[in-house]
């Protein structure tokens, strides 16, 4: 029977399988990814299977496969993904232009975890770099006041880049010394590599000779430009490397299925297609590595949004894929939603991906009673052992909740658990666990003189935060995104989906769920629906105007008709292709672009329309003067390949709605599940889904079973089935409480109620900080300023009514601890005379300023007339006023010199401009209150507090045990001599502590002095870190601690003081020296290395100090900052300057039993003469400290190397030079020391 067309979905415990056959129903099928005792490839089994099905004719395993009965097969596959989580890819070499060997492994220089004293990083995809001896460069800059027009035909080094942009040829590929190097790489075993050389984006001729020739010697050569010709060789060098490190994977992957077919996947009757994470499928032979990671969950995507989306209805739709260590989430309304830069398993990607957030939150997830909270994952059981339910020791997990509540019905799970694989899911054992961790959880009630908990209300409080931790990503692409989440539909699938969509969706106040037949298998089946896709793009650098109109119509026409062709020569008509086209544009002096799609029949003038309408939308302003810029065209072609149509959950709802009503059959059973935690559950209908026909409605509760699925209605819900899709219909008046578990029994008295309950105060926590986390993402999105937009030199926080902190999303941690100081002064500065709308500004040290560049902005919320609470958001600003440009002077010695200091003004009055990130916080807290009411949501901000206050006590308490008998002392001293002491004594019988700085030294004839709340900040930080777990971030840090410091000292300046250097500075001594005094590692490199001029700042990392189990981390940003910095592309194409290296400084890290982080290496060339740069920077005299017999890191040297007379200058740790054309200045950053005595080999 041919005409067979069979969808694969290859996950990481099962591949699920889709087969239409023509003139009968589908085939659906699951089968284990790996069983190699059966089978040696899960896909080829599941077709196997199917050919079994089809024909009724056996077809032996281990036989070639006869194609015959088979038209098309597609593929989704997790094998790429995998083995890029678990480093399992290819051997595989860089090759990268000269200077830049570490320019992948330094990446960003931001750390993953800011809390996290080893910095652990991401194994890096290659094994071995070339430097290759080449350099290209734009001539010219964008922030040129003056810019000149440029000839290219006046010198033949200059070449017209892609974008027309005019490329200086530096230095061209010596092929032969190339070949050199290619054949030892050969003779050690590799034979796959990229190939990334700066600004091959605009001018690839490098990447391409090099790329040919390495092609000649029998490699697989990736070359960056050629994958995503895109700006900032960073993320772009990253997929590179991924591509190189994958495809030798993939492609061993699809020659292994090939071999099981009749003539392989080439036969000629067989098409055979990958799904790519854009959404789109390709021909296997063109599936690659990047392409790859996210296959699997793309299937999904596409699978959800053609059974779940009306185009009359125009609802748009939420994406819910749990399955069972994450759960992915996306959004889709008409359009594919794509990213272009993303970040993998610790990996920038630089490629089109559909926009899919993942969290770490799934059936497997384990349960954890954590420092008085409810924690759910990120740790999962996996599938071996598994939850405790599958009777192979595993943990309690979300799935052993569900099944604790009844809500799994075990007599319709087959017998394969225990460990002999025969045996039911395993209910004893887990109502064993729960009633243990029940034990434990009232154990700590009780000593907070809180009431117990029944084991049933533990559960449900589970899965009440899992709820909450699943809804957050979907607030980041709705809320966070200027729409409303209510405005949606919530599609549900995924194993675990069904069990858990009525809470999900009550949390998000969502009215309806669809949940497909398929649902379990749904990444299989929206393989079937989806389309054959091919895209090209390329860069740009046009100004968006009528002038460019031709030309930007010319070049989309070029790339439409070579898009076509590429899908017309892959058999597909004309007729089903059609094209999307788009300009990446944004406005000149931003980075926030946008991909604006090209509606059919509409006129080029109607993107700008476009763009403006979508900037008004996510950020809340345009700005009409400014030119809108062109960096890429981009078309997609879109080739139908699917017949299939079906109705959308809208038409199958009005064809139900004009027919009689459908009388439910009688229940398969009934039992007993557990919806309140009021003890005991309610009987509840169980139904088979293949029994019921489209019309019926089942009110809630009732569980709907199938073979791969488990359906939760909850009370107050009624399920609708329709022809191919169950639509759950939720009473949302309640918000996010409506049928949850409530922390109480109706008859527990008031004063119970009014006690905090460690569920809702888990739940809050995750609020509070999905505010401050979306205050971050708008401001970042709608800033301007490149440090705010790419440093990330920013944070964002919210506040209670007596201005203590609540929550502080991580971003830079030297403002942690610093911005509540600037929030009370400013509640007691403006007492009274604050109004609904009012927006205030400060940046002096006195107001609880840092230094005067970071400027924070303030925002009461009032509700009723008062304010409830506050917002506000730090950023770091490229200039300020002040002696020098850049506002980061390093010779100041009173404040006046370092720019405007403003104690408190306000910026916004009545609200009449709105500042954004404070706005949409201001909006989302309102909508807490609204939902839980204002005592309930002020009860909780104190109690989050207090949380983390009980966290530090007990880390104290165990500190004082382990002290040494003098106590925890140390000191150390700045460049200049300058003692920094630091005595703590703590109480073991309460953990309270005392942080004495008498001995610090006096305030300083410089700016290297500290406002008070650096201190703080350094305190915070330090004991966040060791507290290694996660604790909320707030004021309740603090609480325990009586932080000392004498005045007019170095920590605690007088007024008029020069600071500026003490935010960059001496925070970083402070931060070593309490953690000295603690014992936690050795010094890391102490400073930020400032660098500031024309108009640009940035700081620069270096090496990180080892401890007792870790070896320091080389080129990473440490302790108080985590600012990225600028791609070397971005930094070339806007200022004069010319990147000669950034590297790793090798050998500048302690010795030691763990040696200490290297530093890096920063050489900068000077394009135009008369350039002003400013160096701030420490630990050039006094180095960063072994401990414990390790070696101290090497110092920092900044070094002025002129041209004009070829003299090497040291300009000392803080100086400021005027540098000619050609000079250079290099910036070699400090080592972190090493840890314990180096043992001898």
């Amino acid at each position: 029977m041919p005409g067979v067309q069979i969808s694969i979905d290859r996950g990481g415990t099962f591949t699920d399988v889709h087969a239409s056959v023509p003139g009968r129903e589908d085939i659906i099928l699951k089968v284990l990814s790996v069983d190699p005792a059966n089978y040696p490839d899960a896909p080829t089994e599941g077709v196997r299977r199917v050919l079994e099905l089809v024909t009724g004719k056996p077809h032996p395993r281990g036989t070639p496969l006869d194609t015959a009965p088979i038209d098309r097969i597609r593929m989704g596959t997790t094998v790429g993904t995998n083995a890029l989580l678990e480093r399992k890819g290819a051997l595989s070499a860089l090759l990268v232009t000269k200077g830049f060997r570490d320019l992948l492994r330094i990446s960003t220089q931001s750390r993953p975890n800011i809390f996290d004293l080893s910095v652990a990083t991401p194994e890096l995809l290659y094994q071995d770099v070339v430097e290759v001896d080449e350099r290209v460069t734009l001539e010219g800059y964008s922030e040129d006041p003056e810019p000149q027009t440029i000839d290219p035909a006046s010198d033949p080094s200059l070449h017209v880049g892609l974008t027309g942009e005019i490329v200086r040829v530096l230095q061209t590929p010596d092929l032969d010394a190339v070949r050199a190097s290619l054949q030892k790489l050969w003779d050690d075993g590799y034979r796959s590599l990229s190939v990334v050389f700066l600004h091959s984006y605009v001018y690839p001729a490098h990447e391409r000779l090099v790329g040919s020739l390495a092609r000649e010697m029998g490699f697989a050569a990736v070359e960056s430009a050629a994958l995503q010709p895109m700006i900032k060789a960073v993320p772009r060098g990253t997929s590179a490397t991924a591509d190189a490190y994958l495809t030798p994977i993939i492609r061993a992957y699809i020659d292994s299925i090939s071999a099981n077919f009749q003539g392989g996947l080439e036969a000629a009757n067989l098409r055979c297609d990958f799904m790519q994470s854009d959404g789109g499928l390709v021909d296997f032979r063109a599936f690659s590595g990047l392409k790859s990671i996210l296959s699997g969950p793309a299937g999904g995507v596409v699978g959800y949004a053609q059974t779940s989306w009306d185009e009359e209805q125009r609802k748009p739709v939420i994406g819910f894929d749990m399955g069972g260590t994450s759960t992915d989430c996306s959004r889709f309304a008409g359009t594919y939603e794509h990213v272009f830069e993303t970040t993998t398993a610790g990996v920038l990607i630089q490629s089109p991906q559909l926009d899919i957030i993942t969290v770490a939150a799934g059936g497997g997830s384990m349960l954890f009673w954590r420092n008085g909270l409810f924690a759910v994952g990120p740790e999962s059981a996996g599938a071996h052992p598994g939850p405790a339910c599958y009777r192979k020791g595993g943990p309690l997990t979300v799935t052993d909740a569900n099944l604790f509540l009844g809500r799994i019905a075990p007599d319709y799970f087959p017998h394969i658990f225990g460990p002999n694989e025969n045996e039911p899911l395993g209910t004893e054992v887990v109502a064993d666990k729960f009633a243990e961790l029940t034990a434990e959880i009232n154990a700590d009630n009780r000593a907070m003189g809180r009431a117990a908990f029944s084991a049933e209300q533990v559960a449900l409080g589970f899965l009440q935060v899992a709820s909450e931790v699943m809804a957050r990503p979907i607030r980041a692409l709705t809320e966070a995104r200027g729409y409303d989440t209510s405005d949606h539909i919530l599609s549900c699938f995924g194993g675990a989906g069904g069990q858990h969509a009525c809470d999900v969706a009550a949390a998000l106040s969502i009215e309806q769920v669809v949940i497909h037949k398929y649902s379990s298998i749904l990444s299989a089946y929206g393989l079937s629906l989806a389309d054959l896709v091919h895209e090209v793009q390329r860069p740009a650098a046009v100004d968006f105007g009528a002038a460019s109109f031709p030309v930007i119509e010319q070049t989309l026409a070029d790339m439409s008709s070579e898009a076509t062709a590429h899908l017309a020569g892959q058999d597909i008509d004309a007729g089903r292709i059609r094209l999307e086209v788009y300009l990446n544009m944004r406005y000149e002096g931003s980075n926030s672009a946008f991909m604006i799609m090209q509606h059919a029949g509409e006129a080029t003038a109607n993107f700008g329309k476009s763009f403006e309408e979508k900037h008004s939308r996510e950020f809340g302003f345009v700005f009409p003067e400014k030119r809108i810029l062109i960096d890429d065209y981009r078309v997609r072609a879109v080739g139908s390949t699917s017949e299939h149509k079906e109705k959308s959950p809208y038409r199958q709802l009005l064809d139900v709605a004009g027919k009689p009503k459908v009388e439910a059959p009688a229940a398969a059973g009934t039992k007993e599940v557990c919806f309140e935690a009021a003890g005991g559950g309610v009987d509840t209908n169980l139904y088979l889904l293949g029994t019921l026909e489209a019309g019926v409605r089942i009110p809630g509760p009732a569980l709907i079973l199938d073979q791969t699925q488990t359906i939760l209605v909850r009370p107050k819900t009624t399920a609708v089935i329709l022809d191919s899709i169950v639509v759950i219909e939720l009473e949302t008046s309640s918000g996010s409480n409506t049928g949850l578990p409530s922390s109480d029994a109706p008859q527990q008295t008031q004063q119970v109620e009014r006690t905090v309950n460690p569920i809702q105060l888990s739940i809050f926590g995750h609020r509070f900080m999905s505010i401050a986390e979306q205050m971050g993402r708008t401001l970042q999105k709608t800033a301007v300023s490149t440090n705010i937009k790419e440093r990330l030199d920013f944070s964002c926080a919210i506040f209670s009514p007596d201005g203590g902190l609540v929550a502080n999303a991580p971003h830079v941690p030297v403002h942690l601890g610093s911005m509540q100081f600037c929030v009370r002064h400013l509640h007691h500065q403006w007492k009274g005379r604050l109004e609904e709308g009012d927006v205030l500004i400060s940046n002096h040290p006195s107001s609880g300023g840092t230094h005067l560049p970071d400027i924070t902005v303030v925002t009461p919320v009032f509700d009723n007339g008062a304010i409830v609470f506050f917002v506000a958001s730090r950023g770091h600003h490229a200039d300020i006023g002040g002696t020098r440009p850049g506002s980061m002077p390093p010779d100041s010695h009173f404040l006046y010199e370092e720019g405007a200091a403003i104690l408190g003004e306000k910026l916004v009055s009545n609200g009449r401009r709105r500042w954004r990130p404070t706005s949409r916080a201001s909006t989302s807290s309102r909508a807490l209150i609204s939902e839980y009411t204002l005592p309930e949501v002020h009860k909780y901000m104190f109690a989050i507090q207090a949380n983390a206050e009980q966290a530090v006590r007990a880390l104290l308490k165990t500190m004082h045990a382990a002290m040494p008998p003098g106590g925890l002392r140390a000191t150390d001293y700045m460049d200049d001599g300058t003692p920094i002491a630091l005595a703590i004594t703590i109480d073991p019988a309460t953990g309270d502590a005392v942080f004495d700085f008498t001995g610090t030294g006096p305030q300083v004839y410089g700016n290297t002095n500290a406002p008070r709340a650096i201190t703080h900040s350094a305190i915070i930080y330090c004991l966040r870190a060791l507290v290694a777990s996660d604790i909320p971030l707030n004021q309740g840090c603090l609480a325990p601690i009586d932080v000392r410091i004498p005045p007019n000292t170095i920590l605690s300046p007088g007024e008029g003081a020069s600071v500026v250097g003490g935010n960059v500075l001496t925070s970083q001594r402070v931060t070593d020296v309490v953690l000295a005094a603690f014992g936690a590692c050795a010094d890391s490199s102490g400073c930020m290395n400032n660098l500031t001029g024309f108009g640009y700042y940035e700081t620069i990392g270096g090496g990180a100090g080892a401890g007792p189990t870790w070896q320091g981390t080389s080129g990473v940003h440490t302790h108080m900052t985590n600012t990225r910095i600028t791609d070397p592309e971005v930094l070339e194409k806007r200022y004069p300057v010319l990147l000669r290296a950034f590297a790793v400084r090798a050998g500048s890290g302690g010795e030691g039993a763990h040696r200490g982080g290297d530093g890096i290496v920063r050489d900068i060339e000077f394009l135009v003469p008369g350039v002003q740069v400013s160096i701030l920077s420490e630990r050039r005299s006094r180095a960063p400290r072994g401990r414990n017999g390790g070696g101290d890191g090497g110092m920092g040297r900044n070094t002025w190397v002129r041209k004009s007379d070829g003299m090497t200058i040291s300009l000392g740790g803080k100086a400021t030079a005027s540098f000619g054309r050609g000079d250079r200045i290099i910036i070699e950053t400090p080592g972190g020391g090493g840890y314990g005595a180096k043992v001898a080999a």
